[in-house]
């Protein structure tokens, strides 16, 4: 596909490195005109601009990635897919469950692939552990436990995602959205939705923890925390059947090696069969998931990750966030 993105910072560049040989970088837009240039310095005949809207009407874009700060993400993946195009949105979609109804109506109408950015769903652990659960040997699913964090960094609190206009919400929207849209995948919707979410360290106006409790019609739970207290990266993502645990450790870099632990418990209880798998290396997530949208895009077929999905990830969201501001 020939492939346009419209926000060139940290993720634009990910996502520019997971297109790989087969698509081609059109065009590049940035209200930062350097980062557009930095990001298309390989691509000279890729189209340079601050403007976003010059990007979306081009007759040569395919497809559009979407990776700005969240106020923008709904806006321009709205009038990208009125522009007929395919989209990846960077997660979360947009800042409110409301902002993606409009954008959710013209996508279906159209036809059109518009994927949502949940890239941790793409992780050789994550994925080897659906393996496991999909080959229905571990018996019902119980319950999940998960917990997903880092400390920031200096001047965090100056940053974007301190502002509450510009992304909606703090280290729920950031980093939970993964954890919440990871809990769903595994368990279904989530009817009951419980928890809290506070400002412990960061001078912000944004929470910089939140915990939840979530529960199916089936009363499967998930208990979820989500920090941006955590000062030792981490990242641990536990599954619980009536006849085994998953427990998922680590995304690499700095939060450690990734490591899938299979614990199958025996008919005698005890100690369990235990197996490692271990994913050392660089983290293709990225590059699995732009290839996942770019068949769906090809098949105008559902994405994996759609605004739906989104949707309902929001939903928990904003049910904590409503209960904060009341």
């Amino acid at each position: 596909m020939n492939v346009a993105i419209i926000g060139c910072g940290l993720i634009g560049q990910k996502r520019l490195q997971a297109l790989g040989s087969e698509h081609r970088l059109v065009a590049a837009a940035d209200t930062v005109l350097e980062r557009a240039r930095a990001l298309a310095q390989r691509h000279p005949e890729a189209l340079v601009t601050r403007e976003w809207e010059q990007v979306i009407c081009r007759s040569d874009v395919e497809a559009v990635i979407v990776s700005t700060t969240n106020n923008w993400l709904a806006p321009i993946t709205l009038e990208a897919v009125r522009a007929g195009k395919h989209v990846l949105v960077e997660k979360p979609a947009a800042r409110t469950p409301e902002e993606l109804d409009p954008v959710i109506a013209i996508a279906e109408s159209k036809g059109l692939c518009v994927q949502v950015g949940f890239n941790h769903r793409y992780h050789p652990g994550i994925v080897k552990a659906r393996e496991l659960v999909d080959g229905g040997h571990l018996g019902p699913l119980l319950f999940v436990r998960a917990r997903y964090g880092h400390g920031g960094r200096l001047g965090y609190e100056r940053e974007w995602r301190a502002d509450r206009k510009v992304s909606g919400g703090g280290e729920l929207l950031d980093q939970g959205i993964h954890l919440i849209d990871l809990a769903r995948w595994f368990l279904g919707d989530f009817e009951h939705v419980t928890g809290s979410v506070h400002t412990y360290f960061w001078n912000m106006e944004v929470e910089d923890n939140a915990f939840l409790l979530l529960r199916t019609a089936q009363n499967q739970v998930a208990q979820l925390h989500v920090s941006w207290t955590e000062w030792k990266n981490l990242f641990s993502f536990e599954i619980c059947t009536k006849l085994a645990k998953l427990e998922i450790c680590g995304l690499g870099g700095s939060y450690g090696i990734e490591r899938l632990t299979f614990y199958q418990m025996l008919p005698r209880l005890g100690p369990p069969e235990t197996t490692i798998w271990e994913y050392p290396g660089e983290d293709f997530s990225w590059q699995c998931e732009f290839q996942a949208f770019s068949e769906a895009a090809r098949l105008r077929k559902k994405p994996a990750t759609g605004l739906r999905d989104a949707r309902a990830a929001l939903e928990v969201v904003h049910h904590l966030y409503r209960g904060k501001d009341s």
